[in-house]
């Protein structure tokens, strides 16, 4: 089954993606089996290492939907181990400037472009028996724009070769920018936010890359299209699972007129994890 996520962005519309935070494979296989087009473990952030991405990964096997990984950071031995067990996407917190973007793609590209080391333990079982030769072409690498410096940094760190494009994680560039002046949140309104937002796909879009954001709702996903971005990812398994229970509970309080305990159920609640 290929997964070419070039075709999709070729047929003139936005790449809608998952999220998966929980270390589960059979989650995994779940969300990989709704219809996104990517579907993106999280190793930053998420309670996953790569031996439950490992197995997530293979749950996802049967799914058309594109596996990306979202690293802890800037490591080459993980990002070079993730992309020899088949992930087709690589996206990497905190770039700050040329240089660490830089050094992102060389991770990702196979000499004489990068230094990946060769050793497609699954890569080239699972994708292609011409692994070797095309993978610089099928996999793509994205690098997040969230801090101060990386932001100002945005168009340095988009002209570099390699760099496929960029992916805007909204709550830490709010932090970066305003620090505690703007509540956290994925779905930012405020607009100095907006024209930052809007900015860094101005940058990407100018030097032929490609942009995508971290969204809460699909209303923001659909806005974010209509902006002109190119891949909106939505929520997470996480999210999802909150949001969902704590809804169901309470469609049940209201429909039940409340049972004992209401108040202190409420309180362990809490929001959505993000």
């Amino acid at each position: 089954m290929e997964k070419n996520i070039a075709g999709l962005w070729n047929s003139g519309r936005a790449v809608v993606g998952g999220w998966l935070m929980l270390p589960d494979a059979v989650t995994a296989e779940i969300m990989a089996g709704q219809g996104y087009d990517t579907i993106t473990i999280d190793l930053q952030h998420g309670l996953v290492d790569y031996q439950k991405a490992l197995a997530m990964l293979q749950a996802m096997n049967g799914s058309p939907s594109i596996p990306f990984a979202r690293v802890p950071w800037l490591d080459p031995a993980l990002v070079m181990k993730l992309l020899d067990a088949g992930f087709l996407g690589i996206i990497c917190p905190m770039i700050n400037n040329q240089d660490e973007a830089r050094r992102l793609a060389s991770y990702v590209r196979y000499p004489p472009v990068g230094e990946r080391s060769y050793g497609p333990a699954r890569a080239g079982f699972i994708l292609d028996p011409a692994y070797g030769g095309k993978a610089n072409e099928m996999i793509q690498c994205l690098a997040m724009i969230e801090t101060a410096e990386g932001y100002r940094n945005v168009e340095e760190i988009v002209a570099v070769e390699g760099i496929d494009g960029v992916y805007i994680g909204p709550i830490d560039l709010t932090l970066a920018l305003y620090g505690n002046d703007l509540p956290l949140g994925l779905d930012r309104q405020e607009t100095e936010m907006l024209e930052a937002i809007e900015n860094i796909l101005r940058a990407a879009h100018a030097a032929g890359k490609k942009a995508g954001i971290h969204c809460g709702t699909p209303e923001y996903a659909g806005r974010m299209v209509e902006m002109g971005f190119d891949l909106v990812s939505l929520s997470s398994d996480l999210g999802l699972f909150s949001t969902a229970s704590k809804s169901i509970l309470e469609a049940a309080r209201r429909l039940t007129g409340g049972v004992a305990g209401d108040e202190s159920q409420a309180a362990q609640s809490g929001s959505t994890p993000y």
